[in-house]
This record gives structure tokens, C-alpha cells and sequence, in this order.
């Protein structure tokens, strides 16, 4: 979470964006934890391994700063933004004054406010209460039984997917704003009957507005297979009507990187934006390709740039 200024020296930066979302629109960022802080180590985290994996709560960044940041952003293009979510690099729910960062931003703007979550908290009062005020909360719920939930989200220790299920549950009975649940379907090890039946039975229990089903397309933690489109096909029908399928066709974000380099040199902020990633992301494969040698990184007018390596 840290950019460069004109003088090359080091700048807090925890608004990302806007990023063009197959399910958000324009949406602007909120990166609230540090990098890889999360209560999950999932094997398909496009973002590498987790580096502190707690379910401690605190104040992670400062609020005001984001605030502040958030502030200048809508102040030049807040027109343009359909969604302000809160997302990023980890978990968001662990930052102990989200509630109050959401009250904030709703004094600002009227535009909505969407958390991703990966839900794991949701059993706790204090975090219930803190989403009441979202527009739009999109947790995850990648397995129903305790074997696959350790495989597929190796969760911190102390967490247990039934008590997430039932916080989950009590939270959407109280939310008023839309509630979407996400599954990420992983090849040989959430998609058998018996966790699809589990599942189905904790989507019947917690009732969301939608039911979306994705799967693996970026390089990830580790080697995992994406679910074929005909599996994928297959559980939404046995999830109901308002499931759907967001996964998209990537083959890889390598080759969506290099075609765009090879029209212009861009910075990371574009890279990111055109491809609809957060900027870790995006750096973590760029740094790959400069490794390579098939990418060069150049600074020119204060800002660095990326181009395709020739010769």
C-alpha cells in the first residue's frame, strides 16, 4: 500500500481505482488492512500466501487518512463511481473501525458502499454490527464441511466454518441492504456431492439475494485447477435461480499483461485498471515479467512506467 510522489519519497495510499468490475461497475477501492493480512491462507488467493493470518481486530490503518484520501478522490471524480468498496489486500472486516469508516463515508457521498468479506467474522457481534450501514455485502463461502474449509480457506485456528455459516446467517437476517454470497469452486476439492449438498443447505439457511459461482483463473497460492464451465453449469442449476456465473474466460493475467504493453508503456495504475485487479496484484506479475527480462520498468516524469522489453 505505497506509491511514490514527485520527489521519490514514500506516500500512505489506500484508495485504489476506479477499477471496471464485471459485477460493480466503476468501483472505487478502500485498502484497509496490510498486504496479506487476512484470517485465511486460501489455495487460490491470486495474491500468494498469507503473511499474517490472526483474526486480531485493531485500527490496522488510520482513519482519517483514508478518509482523507477517499475525500480528494470524490472531489475529482466522484461522478464517475458507481460503487465505493471495500476490498484490497486483505481482510477488511479485521480493521476495527470499519463501522465507523462506513458511517463517515456516508455523510460524504451518496454513492453506495459494497464490503467483500470473506465472512470468516461475521459470527461476531461487533462486526455484525459494524456492516448494518452497507449498501451491499458480498461475503464468500467456499465449503459447508469442516474438511474441505481447512483444505480450500486454511482458516486461522480458532475459526470453524459451522460458526461462520451461523454468523453469516444472523448477520443476513438483520442486513436491510443486498446480500450477495460467493462460492469459488475449486477442482477436486469443493465441488463433490457431498460438499455441494452442504452447501446448499447453508445457502437455504442463510437465503442471499445471489448466489455467485466462481472459480480459478489467475495463477494462485498454489497449484489448483479451475472448475470446467459445464461443472460450473451444473452446480447453478442445483443452487436455485438466483444463482449465476461470474467466473470469466482468463487464461492467464501474463497474457493479458504483455498485449497491453506492447501498445504503449503504462503505469501500474492503468495495468491494474484495465485489467480489473488491485495493484498488488498487478505488481506481483509485473515484477515477475521484469525478472523475465520481458518487461522493462523506466521512470519518466515522476512516474514509472512499464513496456514491453525489445532487443
Amino acid at each position: 500500500m505505497s506509491d511514490r510522489d514527485n520527489s521519490g519519497n514514500a506516500k500512505a495510499s489506500y484508495v485504489f481505482g476506479p477499477v471496471p468490475s464485471r459485477r460493480l461497475g466503476r468501483s472505487l477501492g478502500l485498502d484497509i488492512t496490510p498486504y496479506k493480512t487476512c484470517t485465511f491462507d486460501c489455495i487460490y488467493c491470486q495474491l500468494g500466501r498469507t503473511t499474517n493470518r490472526t483474526v486480531q481486530r485493531k485500527e490496522y490503518v488510520p482513519n482519517d487518512l483514508v478518509l482523507s484520501e477517499l475525500k480528494g478522490f470524490l472531489d475529482e471524480i466522484g461522478e464517475d463511481i458507481d460503487y465505493i468498496t471495500f476490498a484490497g489486500s486483505g481482510e477488511p472486516t479485521l480493521h476495527s473501525k470499519i463501522g465507523e469508516m462506513i458511517d463517515a463515508i456516508k455523510t460524504m457521498t451518496d454513492i453506495p458502499v459494497v464490503v467483500i468479506t470473506n465472512g470468516s467474522l461475521l459470527f461476531r457481534e461487533d462486526v455484525r454490527s459494524d456492516l448494518l450501514n452497507a449498501d451491499l455485502v458480498l461475503p464468500s463461502l467456499d465449503a459447508a464441511t469442516e474438511p474441505a474449509f481447512r483444505a480450500v480457506n486454511q482458516p486461522h485456528e480458532s475459526l470453524e466454518v459451522g460458526k461462520i455459516i451461523e454468523g453469516i446467517r444472523i448477520f443476513r437476517e438483520a442486513f436491510e441492504g443486498e446480500f450477495w454470497l460467493e462460492i469459488m469452486v475449486v477442482k477436486g476439492m469443493n465441488d463433490q456431492e457431498e460438499e455441494i449438498s452442504a452447501l446448499m443447505d447453508a445457502i437455504s439457511r442463510i437465503d442471499p439475494d445471489r448466489v455467485q459461482l466462481n472459480t480459478v483463473v489467475r495463477p494462485s497460492a498454489e497449484a489448483v485447477e479451475a472448475a470446467g464451465r459445464d461443472e460450473l453449469m451444473r452446480i447453478r442449476e442445483r443452487f436455485g435461480e438466483n444463482a449465476e456465473i461470474i467466473a470469466d474466460a482468463r487464461i492467464g493475467v501474463r497474457a493479458d499483461i504483455l498485449p497491453l504493453l506492447q501498445r504503449r508503456p503504462l503505469t501500474i495504475e492503468e495495468i491494474s485498471g484495465a485489467l480489473e485487479m488491485h495493484r498488488n496484484e498487478a505488481a506481483k506479475y509485473l515484477r515477475e515479467l521484469v525478472e523475465r527480462g520481458e518487461v522493462a520498468s523506466v521512470v519518466h516524469g515522476g512516474k514509472r512506467y512499464f513496456a514491453v522489453k525489445t532487443g
